[in-house]
């Protein structure tokens, strides 16, 4: 097997994972320091919560050329750069006869999507923490795929974990 199929596979990688990482539920200590102000990591504190990262799931349309990896790989940069988010990779895959499924795999988390440009629809997840800016992703979306009907809905990652921590 080469190094790039062990790379594929994960095999050697180090991913920084320590024991405690592994264990159920979260330890109240770092619940509580995660409220701490000064603490410099990517969790959002923002309107009195405290989460992971601003995840959106976002629906695209009666959109255009969502058969199109390159078109789909530009969105993915031009997000990044609106978001102010940090591109680590991108990967697309083209099906036959048709559809495109990616990623983008960024510093904050990831952009990813599956479409059917048969039918004008591709599902699109973003997903960010820290200072990146998610919610700018949808007017790309809409001008790339030329279409105004998208439709998004929102979530708090970690919030009802955290919040559950912090109360107990």
């Amino acid at each position: 097997m080469t190094d790039a199929n062990l790379f594929q596979l994960g095999i050697g990688l180090e991913t920084g994972a320590h024991e405690e990482d592994t264990a159920r539920g979260v330890n109240t200590a770092i619940a509580d320091s995660l409220v701490d102000s000064d603490r410099e990591d990517h969790f959002i504190r923002k309107n009195g919560k405290v989460f992971a990262g601003t995840h959106l799931i976002i629906e695209v349309m009666k959109g255009t050329g969502l058969d199109c990896e390159e078109r789909i790989q530009k969105a993915f940069r031009r997000m990044v750069e609106v978001c102010g988010a940090t591109l680590l990779h991108i990967h697309t895959h083209k099906f036959s006869p048709q559809g495109v499924s990616g990623v983008a795999v960024l510093a904050e988390s990831h952009i990813s999507v599956h479409t059917w440009p048969e039918i004008g629809y591709g599902a699109f997840d973003v997903f960010m923490c820290g200072d990146a800016e998610p919610w700018n992703a949808v007017d790309v979306l809409k001008e790339a795929f030329a279409t105004d009907m998208v439709e998004v809905r929102e979530l708090l990652r970690g919030e009802e974990l955290i919040a559950k921590e912090i109360a107990a």
